[in-house]
């Protein structure tokens, strides 16, 4: 009979983004690209052409789309939670570059956008659900693997999800469909346009 080991007295520590960004000062990840989740800090795996040019077709998309009345940040840090500081690969934050503190980082977005071939499954169930927790209204995986666009919207509690929330509509688009963001009700989008 084999005799499960008891680790009473071993628990996880959870970081802070201060902590993280002290980190990051002193150099501890070497220019490493790390996002901050809930506490946990995960080391992203370097890019691909082919996500860099859905990137690149993506923010040329939104930009296109938002204007300069909006700023479309593109792999930079949002400062969600004091546990959760994510680098999404495009966000719209509402306002021009110019209307924001240079000292701080954004703590929402109108719209987040994940280029997803390698991180999919990441960015499906764990991403998925800290964005919904954080009120992110309107959040897209475009999906390098299945070549489509995943619209998750509407997020609500559901405690059988890793951090205790989910978006309740998700619609998946092919090459031949648009789509308007939630923010932008009169502007189309092609899919098309965003997949390399």
């Amino acid at each position: 009979m084999a005799v499960k080991k008891q680790h009473s007295g071993v628990r996880r520590r959870r970081w802070t983004a201060k902590e993280m960004y002290r980190l990051l000062d002193l150099g501890f990840f070497n220019g490493q690209r790390v996002e901050l989740i809930e506490g946990e800090i995960f080391v992203m795996a370097s890019q691909k052409n082919f996500h860099a040019m859905g990137i690149t077709l993506t923010e040329d998309a939104l930009r296109a789309a938002f204007g300069p009345a909006y700023w479309v940040r593109v792999q930079m840090s949002l400062d969600l939670t004091p546990h959760s500081v994510p680098d999404p690969d495009l966000a719209v934050i509402a306002g021009n570059i110019r209307t924001h503190d240079p000292a701080h980082n954004p703590t929402s977005a109108l719209l987040i956008v994940e280029v997803s071939a390698t991180t999919l499954r990441f960015d499906q169930r764990r991403k998925a659900s800290l964005y919904a927790r954080c009120n992110i209204a309107d959040y897209w995986i475009l999906n390098l693997v299945d070549g489509r666009l995943e619209v998750y919207r509407n997020p609500v509690p559901d405690l059988t999800h890793r951090y205790g929330y989910r978006y309740a509509d998700v619609t998946h688009l092919g090459p031949t469909d648009f789509v308007t963001p939630l923010a932008l009700p009169q502007a189309k989008i092609a899919v098309i346009d965003l997949l390399p």
